[in-house]
């Protein structure tokens, strides 16, 4: 199956994605950790012709990076309250959804070569880091869009473990 569909609690807003995301990127920074409550953010990343709404209209909350500076625009539910995707000032064209709400989250395919892990330095002890995965202790990239050298364990890493 090439696509899928997912969407909020409630199933006011649904959305279908055409194909596997060019990435996955597992997010451990404060924004994420607030937003899904959780220790990271698993969000895979399309490009926006791949994505669309197929019922509803969501609201959105734009939000200003404190890392970047540049805006992130939430698109949410306002039945439900559940943030389905994020669109972004900086990566124009790419959706980045909230990989919890895909009705089966065993579609997504997530390896070593399609995933990275960001924001280690504000992860929560004892996460584990896959190894052989790229992994930034900040972001990927540079506000300019220089790229940062990745850091790969070659065993799992566990945060906040010497």
């Amino acid at each position: 199956m090439t696509s899928a569909q997912g969407g909020c609690l409630c199933g006011s807003l649904r959305y279908e994605v055409q194909k596997q995301p060019a990435r996955t990127t597992m997010c451990h920074c404060k924004f994420c950790q607030r937003a899904t409550g959780g220790a990271y953010l698993v969000e895979p990343v399309f490009e926006s012709a791949d994505f669309k709404i197929i019922q509803g209209k969501p609201k959105i909350y734009t939000h200003v990076s404190e890392g970047s500076g540049k805006e992130v625009y939430i698109h949410f539910c306002d039945t439900c309250g559940t943030k389905l995707y994020l669109t972004f000032e900086r990566f124009a064209g790419a959706v980045g959804l909230y990989g919890g709400t895909l009705d089966d989250p065993n579609w997504l395919i997530v390896t070593p070569e399609n995933s990275k892990h960001i924001f280690l330095s504000e992860a929560k002890i004892g996460t584990v880091i896959p190894p052989h995965v790229a992994s930034f202790y900040q972001h990927a990239t540079e506000n300019d869009g220089t790229p940062i050298a990745p850091t790969i364990f070659d065993k799992p890493h566990i945060i906040g473990s010497h």
